[in-house]
């Protein structure tokens, strides 16, 4: 228990749970992203929704800044504010880039944004990735890769898909496309380096 400014008695369990959960997220433990979601998630949900108006866009928002979280963890300054100002920092300034992001799409027009789409739809991962690449280093090591690496990253950093629709368009679990970017991302990583 600690005194607030007015002298009154309060409970500071719930500040300690948010900074022991950013710790283990720092240390590469899941059970942080856990505690967060399980102390803060219905809250976290609630800003999100109340900053983009669906409830699609909040889910994405929080799962987003879940994975910001998880990432930046180690970096957090301590001394520069509270674990819980921070998650909900992370939140905000995520909902606020997919705002934006809707805003520069809300400037199309809709015959724009139909070609833009059928366009998208029409793409295969696989058709002319090797003249993308080129025939230096990434066209090498991209070449390294296994086919659903490969097609799973050229979707996400070249076609601009969501990792929901890498997994949905590739009929694998959301976790299964996010891992296959992941671990591609880091071979051509090793590759370049």
């Amino acid at each position: 228990m600690a005194a607030n400014r007015r002298g009154d008695i309060v409970n500071d369990q719930p500040r300690r749970h948010l900074e022991q959960a950013l710790d283990a997220c720092a240390e590469g433990r899941p059970e942080g992203i856990d505690t967060i979601l399980q102390h803060e998630g219905p809250q976290l949900l609630g800003v999100a929704h109340r900053i983009l108006g669906r409830h699609d866009l909040a889910e994405e928002a929080l799962q987003d800044a879940m994975v910001q979280i998880w990432r930046k963890a180690p970096q957090q300054d301590r001394a520069g504010g509270s674990a819980r100002g921070w998650i909900y920092a992370v939140l905000r300034n995520r909902c606020l880039t997919i705002l934006r992001d809707g805003k520069r799409l809300a400037s199309l027009s809709p015959e724009d944004l139909t070609r833009m789409q059928e366009a998208r739809q029409d793409l295969q991962p696989d058709d002319g990735w090797k003249l993308l690449a080129g025939t230096g280093r990434l066209g090498e090591c991209l070449d390294t890769l296994d086919d659903p690496s490969r097609r799973a990253i050229l979707l996400a950093h070249v076609a601009g898909y969501s990792h929901g629709e890498i997994s949905a368009r590739q009929g694998v679990p959301l976790g299964t496309a996010k891992s296959w970017i992941r671990r591609g991302l880091a071979s051509l990583r090793e590759c370049l380096s």
